[in-house]
């Protein structure tokens, strides 16, 4: 298989003036190059989950942190500072908002028609994009449909048509696993040269696992290592002066591991890499969030050594990883970097500041789409009696948990009621997915008592995940709750004021286990880190872990209602993975909480407080939430809360006393 070529893009490669207008400072590498030498700017977005607006669809109102067309302003400022530019996408673009399901699930996408995300993605002249892994998720004939619609290629390396072949060179992949580009570069003394750009993309495999009834049978996912070291020699072999890895995945260990979700830093460390452009983490590099990790240089903005850079998600930054090029008779070679991801806000304790106004040019190409994505978000669906608010998710159980559960097993009671697994007691295992952290201090489930719309529903349950039904032992409930207890740091009894949460937990981890009831015992370690493995073998937070008001039986059997993300082995609980599904559902989780409201015409959310705490006397703990918990932290049942003062970063503080 041969590399696309392409020419000179749509645009002029070199930059021009700001649409501004404004006086644009040269970036050091475009004002001092001397001749041979010339200045590469890469940009980046990732993550975008079709955010193009800076507008939240679940709160129906404007929010200043996201949105493309806000990333928009800054590509066109970042083009002007350099002589010679790129914009590249990282991929995760087609899932994530409503806008994403309205698509999907509403309208529907018809031969020649053009996805508002691409509608953006086309009008911003993007370069380059390779798959996230929610590019799958609605199937692989709709993402076809959507990629044709692109004004730009789409890379990936390591997805194949059928099974993989003995030799990564021989799989018959999806879509091409490189292009390059080949553009005319000015260097600093104003001459003009050809180069040859290669772009080469990578995907998690584990989407054979997230998205197995889209997929299996139809394509299968290689390890990302194993095909970046069989194609990036390849690119070079093509020609390409330089090879830039556009990497799905977060930084990763550096230990090798077959098949990694996070696989950026073994892939940066391949021979033939200049440059890597990452996400998937939903994280910002360079930035504090990698202060103290193994193989990232903060300061150097280098990852295994190479330029890199991670645009944050939603268009919240771009990406730029700046490249000062030395032409060494036909070839260029990388002779100095800078990498930088470039805000479009910032916060000034609680207050969101915008640093750019939306690019009318994206905003208008897809108006249309945002107006009806508004009103189909409109449309109510039901009732609740009480307020669906997740301020509380990680402390309490909370409502707006207990809705879901509520839902999953009304619906796999039924599915399963003429099965062999219909005498056995339905559970059900749900998370809370809007719960402050990376997403900050507004991003929390808000929904008021009353009419219950699709856009309420979509923000209870932010994924198009599928339900899915597994059977396990009594035994391995109780490590599933283990594995969840991760969420929070030891606390050494009569501490004051001891931090709470773990931030390096992701909320969507948190199951909480409804039809049992257990305490959780916050004096001992948690016994699994974040991958799953047995760090404190010996360690049980999980106490008095009770079915049906008695202790419960290791050896019972359990169906456990959950979604298609965690029956696959998402999250690496202990003993949950595909062999325990017994029921693979072909509705979402979000379209079984619609019909359940439907069904029920008024919902009463209610939590009924089957976890709490273990009672530590003379000990309180310290949790930040949003600013508007205030408004609910008298109907908060088994845990005694109280307010204690600002938090970090727009969140508020609050104590328990445990």
């Amino acid at each position: 298989m041969t590399a696309k070529s392409l020419a000179v893009s749509r645009r002029a490669f070199l930059a021009g003036t700001a649409a501004t207008g404004a006086a644009i400072m040269l970036h050091p590498y475009s004002a001092r190059a001397q001749a041979n030498q010339a200045h590469l700017r890469i940009m980046e977005t990732t993550d975008l989950h079709v955010h193009v607006f800076p507008y939240d669809y679940y709160a129906d109102r404007e929010n200043d942190t996201m949105g493309v067309a806000r990333t928009a302003t800054i590509v066109d400022e970042i083009r002007a500072e350099a002589t010679n530019a790129i914009l590249v996408d990282n991929g995760d673009f087609l899932q994530g908002n409503p806008m994403g399901d309205y698509y999907a699930y509403e309208r529907g996408m018809n031969e020649g028609d053009v996805h508002p995300i691409i509608k953006a993605m086309n009008t911003l002249e993007f370069d380059c994009s390779t798959l996230g892994n929610h590019e799958f998720n609605y199937g692989l004939e709709f993402m076809d449909k959507v990629l044709a619609g692109a004004n730009f290629p789409f890379v990936c390396a390591n997805v194949a048509n059928g099974t993989l072949a003995e030799n990564p060179l021989d799989d018959d992949l999806l879509m091409e696993p490189f292009v390059i580009l080949d553009r005319t570069i000015t260097d600093g003394a104003g001459e003009e040269h050809p180069i040859r750009i290669g772009l080469i993309g990578f995907v998690p495999p584990q989407i054979m696992n997230w998205d197995v009834r889209h997929l299996e049978g139809k394509v299968e996912a290689r390890d990302i290592v194993r095909a970046a070291e069989a194609w990036v020699p390849k690119v070079r072999e093509e020609g390409a002066d330089i090879v830039i890895v556009l990497s799905h995945s977060g930084v990763g260990p550096t230990e090798y591991r077959d098949n990694l979700e996070n696989a950026a830093y073994l892939v940066a460390g391949i021979e033939g890499v200049d440059a890597i452009v990452t996400g998937h983490s939903h994280l910002v590099f360079p930035g504090s969030d990698f202060d103290d990790v193994d193989g990232v240089d903060n300061e150097a903005g280098t990852i295994n050594g190479k330029p890199a850079v991670m645009a944050g998600f939603w268009g919240s930054h771009l990406g730029l990883i700046d490249l000062l090029l030395e032409r060494d008779g036909d070839s260029w070679s990388v002779v100095s970097h800078t990498s930088e991801a470039r805000p479009i806000y910032e916060r000034v304790e609680r207050q969101v500041n915008p640093l750019v106004e939306s690019k009318a040019e994206v905003e208008d190409a897809v108006r249309e789409d945002h107006d009806a994505t508004i009103e189909y978000v409109n449309t109510p669906v039901g009732q609740s009696e009480a307020p669906l608010h997740s301020y509380f998710a990680l402390v309490a159980d909370d409502p707006s948990v207990q809705i879901v559960s509520q839902a999953q097993v009304w619906y796999i009671t039924d599915m399963l009621a003429n099965s062999e697994y219909a005498d056995l007691p339905v559970l059900s295992a749900a998370a809370p997915f809007k719960a402050g952290g990376r997403g900050g201090p507004d991003y929390y489930t808000d929904v008021p008592a009353g009419d219950v719309a699709i856009r309420n529903v979509a923000d209870l349950y932010l994924y198009p995940n599928t339900v899915q039904a597994v059977v396990v032992t009594g035994a391995q409930v109780k490590e599933w709750l283990e594995m969840s207890a991760g969420m929070f740091n030891q606390v050494e009894p009569g501490a004051s004021d001891a931090v709470l949460i773990n931030p390096d937990f992701p909320s969507y981890n948190f199951d909480v286990i409804d039809g049992v009831t257990y305490r959780i015992d916050l004096s001992q370690p948690a016994k699994y880190d974040s991958d799953g493995a047995a760090v404190n073998a010996d360690s049980s937070r999980i106490v008095d872990l009770e079915f049906d008001g008695q202790p419960i039986d290791p050896e019972a059997r359990f169906v456990v209602a959950t979604n298609n993300y965690r029956a696959s082995g998402g999250g690496n609980f202990p003993e949950i993975g595909p062999d325990k599904v017994v029921y693979e559902a072909p509705d979402t989780n979000r379209d079984v909480i619609v019909r359940y409201i439907v069904e029920e015409g008024t919902i009463n959310p209610a939590a009924d407080g089957n976890w709490a705490f273990a009672p530590m006397e003379g000990t309180t703990v310290l949790f930040d939430t949003g600013p508007k918990a205030r408004d609910f932290i008298a109907e908060v049942e088994g845990v005694s809360i109280e307010e204690a003062g600002e938090g970090d970063n727009g969140f508020a503080r609050y104590r328990i006393t445990l």
